[in-house]
């Protein structure tokens, strides 16, 4: 590990409490659909995903009304591109005020990520293997490794980076809090209730099985936004969480 203010015990990016375990993604199309999930889940939900989706229809603005009201952001860009450009990124989100974001789990891009976000509160999270995909859908991309191998060497050399924590499907965190320890964050999407289908998602697990396994954070979206009860989708997790913590 780096030094202590290069990791995530120096930053307040570790879960509060066992609700705060639960980040419920905002994947809806426009901010008043958002806005009107946010107060149809209250006191329910105190962490919150924006992604690509809600950030193209404004969603950045978002971010400070949902500090306002105690909750906390994850704001997940996946960002990869050239250095100065990945750099520069990070710099302007550092200024946002969102607890998490994403950076795609290449070396340059991490360490590029790492070094801009110097002594910011942002913490940096290094997005494995997308969890939509299995080792089919590597293959054909052109990767020799499987998907439990190639999130392992990432996750190595986000360790080696300087980043805060990975993201990974929770089939692998099991394996990835063996290999990381107990520093750094693992942040489990792919996370279904037993009742939800797993929609596009490949490598999935229940919540109570993602926190056995070792995550320290659950990320869902559409079996909470788009449940018939949002609010009681969303505790019904909680209470698995609390069961499990």
């Amino acid at each position: 590990m780096l030094e202590t203010k290069d990791s995530a015990a120096s930053r307040d990016i570790r879960p509060r409490n066992a609700r705060d375990r639960l980040i419920v993604g905002l994947d809806l199309p426009d901010l008043a659909t958002a806005r009107a999930m946010v107060e149809t889940l209250g006191d329910t939900v105190t962490f919150y995903k924006i992604g690509m989706e809600l950030v193209f229809a404004g969603g950045l603005g978002l971010i400070e009304p949902l500090r306002a009201e105690g909750k906390r952001v994850f704001l997940d860009m996946k960002l990869l591109d050239i250095d100065n450009t990945v750099a520069g990124g990070i710099a302007n989100l550092a200024r946002l005020g969102a607890t998490l974001t994403t950076v795609h789990a290449y070396p340059k891009a991490m360490r590029a990520a790492a070094a801009a976000r110097a002594d910011a509160d942002l913490g940096l999270l290094a997005v494995t293997v997308l969890t939509s995909m299995d080792d089919a859908d590597l293959d054909e991309a052109g990767y020799a490794e499987n998907a439990g191998e190639l999130v392992r060497r990432r996750a190595a050399q986000a360790r080696a980076s300087g980043i805060d924590g990975i993201v990974c499907s929770p089939l692998e965190a099991e394996a990835m809090r063996a290999l990381l320890g107990p520093d750094m964050l693992i942040v489990t999407p792919g996370v279904r209730p037993t009742s939800a289908t797993s929609d596009d998602q490949k490598r999935v697990m229940t919540p109570g099985d993602a926190l056995r396994a070792g995550a320290d954070y659950l990320v869902v979206a559409r079996p909470v936004v788009k449940a018939a009860d949002p609010k009681a989708a969303a505790q019904a997790i909680v209470d698995e969480i609390e069961a499990n913590c």
